[in-house]
């Protein structure tokens, strides 16, 4: 039976980590399966790239199921378009742009936004990234209303992670996609009929989570111990991804374990211990473990 007495806008892309080539965009899906009412997705491409190469996942499942994609730079480009879908409700994944207050009150249910941590921890762009780099050993998803301050909204429910230590970004985001959107749609019926109402944050536990830019990824070993520069390989994948300099080449190490003993040209020197580069990107593009780098372009 169709889920058509409540009128739902979808914003976002689902890439909930930076650099990600693919997802499976499992809430909008999940929506569609479940019948809600879609009226519309609102989502934007990242970079001029991606509008060249490929088309976004969610505007792919929009097509197929003739529900209208808009991509505008800003949500207040299309302002009078929202209004005019006079939506109850919107569902927000990994958006990506700040959505204005004006915006926010054209819908009466609110816009609830998935997203990856256990808020008040790591409000911001890089929570999975973040948790990654400090390792956590636990994480989660939370399910909140959308305010006008970055992730201060209150909360409807979470649903913690616990985390080995050993998990790339991309690890940790398959996991909580899935777990956002199982939550989200447990919730999502309470939600509508109002039985359900959200919890205010703690502000003063909040914690923040940052953008990445590229200078990020240029480790200086010397000021890192072994184990930060060995969290961050598995924070960085994709984007802004960990650059070295092994044998006088400049690679992209994409797997790396910390060793207290030096025993290879592949155990590079830390503040403490050394990072043994297990696997990287060649300057050829190849992906290839650290012995064939050696055989090929140390020898």
């Amino acid at each position: 039976m169709k889920n058509t007495s409540t009128k739902i806008l979808f914003f976002g892309n689902e890439r909930l980590v930076s650099g990600l080539k693919h997802t499976d965009a499992p809430v909008l899906r999940g929506l569609i399966e479940r019948q809600y009412d879609i009226r519309a997705i609102i989502s934007h491409h990242t970079d001029s790239q991606s509008r060249n190469q490929r088309e976004l996942e969610v505007a792919e499942i929009g097509r197929q199921n003739n529900i209208p994609v808009l991509l505008p730079n800003k949500p207040m480009d299309i302002y009078e378009q929202i209004a005019g879908y006079k939506a109850d409700l919107a569902i927000l994944v990994a958006y990506g742009r700040i959505i204005p207050q004006k915006v926010i009150d054209l819908f009466p249910l609110g816009i609830i936004n998935v997203h990856p941590s256990l808020l008040p921890k790591y409000r911001g762009p890089t929570p999975i990234e973040t948790a990654v780099l400090n390792g956590d050993f636990k994480t989660g998803v939370s399910i909140m209303r959308l305010t006008a301050g970055m992730d201060t909204g209150p909360v409807y429910g979470q649903a913690p992670l616990p985390l080995a230590g050993t998990e790339t970004k991309f690890d940790v985001y398959s996991a909580l996609s899935s777990a956002g959107a199982e939550l989200l749609f447990k919730l999502l019926p309470d939600i509508i009929d109002g039985s359900l109402q959200p919890q205010q944050q703690d502000d003063f536990q909040a914690t923040y989570s940052t953008l990445l830019t590229k200078a990020d990824g240029k480790l200086d070993l010397t000021n890192l111990t072994a184990i930060q520069a060995e969290r961050r390989v598995r924070a960085y994948l994709g984007f802004p991804k960990t650059k070295l300099i092994v044998k006088n080449h400049s690679v992209i190490v994409t797997k790396a374990h910390v060793t207290t003993t030096k025993s290879s040209p592949l155990d590079l020197e830390c503040k403490e211990a050394y990072l043994h580069i297990d696997q990287l990107i060649a300057p050829s593009g190849r992906i290839m473990d650290g012995e064939a780098f050696l055989r090929g372009y140390a020898a």
